[in-house]
């Protein structure tokens, strides 16, 4: 543990200043990726033509027009649409927003859910989309607006699950290890819209699907559970997930029926890529957390930083994860490799982590809190690690940032930061400390995005 010791005046003074970038290089980042810039980037109206990117459709040859969404940045992405197509044009829209990350829509309806736990708001939003997507016939035209967020507020379970059992199944997941593929492919074998089935109930209408990625790699049919794409997994890849983790016993037994009924074919998968019910199906990645890292990179460099972009591919145990960013920081103070200081290394990606403690926190918190008593033995380093879109976890804070004295300081203030990060309780210390990273809901969500600062 380090000694308790006053901080230099002149030291505390540069490591605000750094403070300060790391803020300002990680709110240009979610500045670039702002869902409803990124839909204006990608799609506009010319007449009664509108463009997606490369393709044209003529809006004169549809009858009805619906919008459908859900995630945490459909909201701003249903505004956007709102502005490019006349009003008139829009037959109905309902799309799933998480609490609190709304903004005025006019034709458009909001429902506000529960995330990451699915709850009774989403799923009769869930019911309401389905109904609406029924209704669409061969000469209709659907828009779906999708991001980060989407399958917890998409939740309508296959019709031998109830709401409990798969917000029970969740809940284990989340705290197992398992990786959002993991997690997601249980979803979408658990859903009547999930893996292709909400495309399956569109068919034969025009699809267009809009996609805010928030998984790393951005795989269609991971972003949301992949409503709109073919879906590779299968039921048995499901009863192999959870045999992995060792959870047969910490989910209901009629989520496994389920699953095995799945692989015996009492009950149909879901629909495969190359399914004649996706031809008239487009998908379309219109942000993702590769171009956070660029924008950051361009401001970073501005503020005078050597940059490196370290990967928008991380993922893993989250406190391995912080040590392995630490242990570049301190290569570059000691060798400036890979970069020399002044040094800004960037990442972005999902890592997560294996709850033990009862505490509150996120994965970037816990990230935040693992890297800063693995630096507080350096000088002049910071580090920010934040959610894109606002929230960690079940909490209200981005992330956090730290540098080289935040340990310091805690001790200082009689706090014993290794017994908050035995607990998973990093939310309670960075509040006690100062050092959370608060933004609100920011319109966009692709992931994490970690910020390394080396002096």
């Amino acid at each position: 543990m380090p000694e308790t010791i006053d901080v230099m005046p002149e030291d505390q003074k540069k490591l605000n200043s750094m403070r300060q970038d790391a803020v300002s290089i990680f709110n240009s980042a979610l500045s670039a990726v702002n869902a409803f810039y990124a839909v204006k980037k990608y799609c506009r109206r010319e007449n009664d033509i509108l463009y997606i990117d490369q393709s044209a459709f003529n809006l004169e040859a549809y009858q009805n027009i619906y919008i459908i969404g859900a995630g945490k940045a459909s909201a701003h992405m249903g505004a956007a649409i709102e502005e490019i197509l006349p009003l008139l044009k829009i037959t109905g829209g309902i799309i799933n927003v998480k609490y609190g990350h709304t903004v005025a829509l006019k034709t458009i309806k909001l429902v506000e859910a529960g995330h990451p736990i699915p709850d009774k708001n989403g799923h009769t939003g869930a019911q309401q989309i389905l109904h609406l997507v029924e209704k669409a016939k061969k000469d209709d035209l659907i828009i779906c607006l999708i991001s980060g967020g989407g399958s917890a507020l998409l939740p309508l379970p296959a019709l031998s699950l109830t709401l409990s059992d798969k917000q029970k199944t969740i809940r284990t997941l989340l705290s197992c290890g398992a990786s959002i593929n993991e997690i997601n492919a249980l979803r979408k074998h658990m859903s009547l819209l999930k893996g292709g089935r909400l495309a399956e109930k569109a068919w034969p209408a025009t699809l267009i699907t809009l996609i805010v990625s928030d998984v790393v790699g951005n795989p269609l049919d991971v972003i949301a559970s992949g409503p709109t794409v073919g879906d590779p997994s299968t039921f048995r890849d499901c009863m192999d997930i959870i045999h992995k983790y060792n959870i047969s016993d910490q989910i209901p037994a009629v989520v496994a029926e389920h699953f095995k009924n799945g692989i015996t074919g009492k009950i149909s998968d879901t629909p495969c890529p190359g399914d004649q019910i996706f031809d008239k199906t487009f998908n379309l990645i219109i942000a993702s957390n590769i171009e956070a890292l660029t924008a950051a990179s361009k401001m970073s460099k501005s503020l005078g930083y050597n940059t490196l972009i370290l990967s928008s591919m991380i993922e893993g145990d989250t406190r391995e994860a912080a040590l392995f960013h630490t242990a570049i920081a301190k290569e570059i103070r000691k060798t400036g490799n890979p970069v020399p200081s002044p040094a800004c290394i960037l990442s972005g990606g999902e890592t997560t982590v294996i709850l033990k403690g009862n505490g509150k926190g996120g994965r970037n918190q816990e990230f935040a809190l693992t890297a800063a008593l693995d630096i507080s033995d350096e000088n002049r380093m910071v580090l920010l690690s934040g959610g894109t879109d606002g929230t960690d976890g079940p909490t209200d804070a981005a992330g956090a940032v730290v540098d080289s004295e935040t340990i310091r300081k805690a001790i200082n203030a009689e706090l014993n930061p290794a017994d908050f990060l035995k607990n998973n309780d990093a939310y309670h210390f960075f509040q006690k400390t100062g050092d959370l990273v608060m933004t609100g809901p920011t319109g966009t969500n692709v992931m994490d995005l970690r910020i390394v600062l080396v002096k």
